[in-house]
């Protein structure tokens, strides 16, 4: 069950909700999103008077819901959301690009990239500081000094930044750092580093496991919202299969799933699923065609250097192909590419 504040309540009223609950026994959680404050309850609901429910101040309305995704599902929320990272939207109405390198290496190659990104269209930059590798000989980032980085390459081009959370111990110095936190594939079902985002108080992209079903993923994301975020995207990003052609497998049928079982706004990463830059674009395309709400996508000025995934980076000759996709495909589905915030 889910009781649903209105946009009129108060935190008083919300407290005074979770007050009547945890008297009568259940748990409640509070989960905040732009638009709204849900009060998500667990344990036996049948003792409480939902009519009592239902009329206190600032309560909308009081739901039960079959899903065991409670606060991310359709059935709590029956309108898809919209989540605003830096004042960019993603969601229903637009389709937004994220876009800048996959690792973070110097200041210079993650201006250019992002530059690139801006060029193409992009109105979020991507870039890891922490990096979870297969290998651990392999290059897992600069820490907190890309971090830094990030911060002044946003600050050049006014483009928020969405970085990865590697560890429950380094949410708060992420969060101090980044626009929106990315949870990646590795740690899709690291609850401990789940319930820590959630509470960190920035958006957060969430990436499916690689070998998750759409419901581990929704439940996932409940990890999240449960400890009071309701600030989820969803990104799909290639799942495992026994194909070796591609990196991993892009499961576009997940998008329209995810979308009628969740309300929450859900993005494609044609570059971790294909491996290879010949790829990139047919799958952005069909991400987009498939009714995705954004996609986020690898570039590099020298990919031949990079130290992270240089394979399936766009170069600076993908980038007029990769704008027209941009500029001519959100039309013909009725929406639009979503814009940079305008500064205050």
């Amino acid at each position: 069950m889910v009781i649903v504040m209105g946009p009129e309540a108060t935190q008083d009223d919300v407290e005074s909700i979770v007050a009547i609950v945890r008297a009568g026994g259940v748990e409640a959680f509070v989960s905040r999103g732009v638009e709204r404050t849900i009060v998500g309850l667990v344990g036996d609901v049948t003792q409480l008077d939902q009519a009592n429910l239902r009329g206190h101040a600032g309560v909308r309305e009081v739901v039960r819901v079959s899903t065991p995704y409670k606060l991310v599902s359709r059935e709590n929320h029956p309108e898809r959301s919209t989540v605003h990272v830096g004042g960019v939207p993603i969601g229903p109405g637009t389709i937004t690009l994220v876009a800048g390198p996959c690792a973070v290496e110097t200041p210079q190659q993650t201006l250019d990239a992002a530059l690139m990104a801006k060029a193409a269209g992009a109105t979020l930059l991507r870039g890891g500081a922490f990096k979870p590798r297969t290998s651990p000989y392999a290059f897992q980032g600069l820490g907190e000094a890309g971090l830094r980085i990030l911060a002044d390459v946003r600050a050049e081009t006014g483009l928020p930044v969405v970085t990865e959370v590697v560890d429950a111990r380094d949410v708060d110095l992420v969060a101090s750092y980044a626009d929106m936190l990315q949870v990646g594939t590795r740690n899709a079902q690291n609850f401990a580093l789940l319930q820590a985002v959630g509470a960190a108080g920035r958006p957060v992209m969430l990436k499916r496991g690689m070998n998750a079903t759409i419901e581990e993923w929704l439940m996932a994301a409940e990890y999240i919202a449960q400890r009071g975020n309701l600030d989820i995207v969803l990104c799909e990003r290639g799942i495992r299969t026994f194909e070796t052609a591609t990196r991993n497998t892009l499961d576009v049928s997940a998008v329209p799933v995810a979308q009628r079982l969740s309300h929450l706004p859900v993005i494609v990463d044609p570059s971790h699923s294909g491996g290879h830059r010949d790829l990139v674009l047919p799958l952005t395309r069909a991400a987009i065609g498939v009714g995705a709400d954004g996609v986020i996508i690898d570039v590099h000025p020298h990919p031949e250097q990079a130290l992270c995934d240089g394979p399936q980076a766009l170069v600076q000759d993908d980038l007029p192909a990769l704008a027209a996709v941009m500029r001519d495909f959100p039309p013909l589905l009725g929406r639009t590419a979503a814009e940079a915030a305008v500064p205050a």
